[in-house]
């Protein structure tokens, strides 16, 4: 409410009839907006009062889907990548294997690395994408 304006005792009482698709279109233009009263959305709706409507930005979502699905399949290469070494580290009888355990492990951290990267930069686009 606008501080120069007059609260008022509302008794009338204005009536009309929607479609069932009429409504929900309603009902979802007045859940983007800030109004958490239907009869507040209204009111400003009808005496052109200003009011702030939420949109959501599409290529932001989008991109949030395909971080979200790579996130998670880095996760699982990651997991995968750990059994396969666990694995390796019980062969370690062979003079070769253990030299390429070695180095392989050293690929294995800056891999590490760079999926800890990606995953906070997922992180902090998800929190812009929420707000």
């Amino acid at each position: 409410m606008e501080m120069n304006e007059i609260k008022t005792k509302r008794t009338a009482v204005v009536n009309f009839r929607l479609s069932e698709k009429e409504l929900a279109d309603l009902q979802q233009k007045w859940q983007k907006s800030s109004c958490r009263k239907l009869s507040d959305y209204m009111r400003r709706m009808v005496f052109g009062k200003p009011m702030v409507i939420n949109y959501r930005n599409r290529s932001l979502d989008d991109l949030m889907e395909e971080a979200i699905i790579l996130r998670k399949e880095l996760n699982a290469i990651g997991v995968n990548f750990n059994q396969a070494v666990h694995r390796l580290h019980t062969l370690d009888h062979l003079p070769q294997m253990q030299q390429w355990l070695l180095s392989f492990e050293a690929d294995k951290q800056q891999l590490f690395g760079k999926i800890d990267e990606i995953v906070l930069q997922v992180e902090k686009i998800a929190v812009v994408w929420l707000q």
